[in-house]
């Protein structure tokens, strides 16, 4: 499944959210079908692994299947690939 959140952050004259997925398959899959760059992927390989998208390709992702969430929701999507729970801080993994 691919998850768009609710950020907002302005980003160079565009609004940006992050794309995420439960497997890097899915996440590129979608990356490609609505336009995105796989250059453009960040932390590759690895729990936190996302784009950064703007509104008019989030809108597209949801189009096409990508489920929004809250960002806390996508925070703790991505700590649960890690198998922590969410109820542990994830600083305590950091250290």
């Amino acid at each position: 499944m691919v998850y768009v959140d609710d950020m907002r952050a302005p980003y160079r004259g565009m609004v940006m959210c992050h794309m995420s997925a439960d497997t890097h398959q899915e996440l590129v899959e979608m990356a490609d079908r609505i336009g995105v760059q796989r250059k453009w992927i960040q932390y590759p390989g690895t729990h936190r692994e996302h784009f950064d998208v703007c509104e008019s390709k989030r809108a597209l992702a949801v189009m096409y299947g990508a489920e929004e969430v809250t960002t806390r929701e996508l925070v703790k999507r991505n700590l649960a690939k890690m198998g922590i729970s969410s109820r542990r801080s994830a600083s305590t993994h950091a250290q």
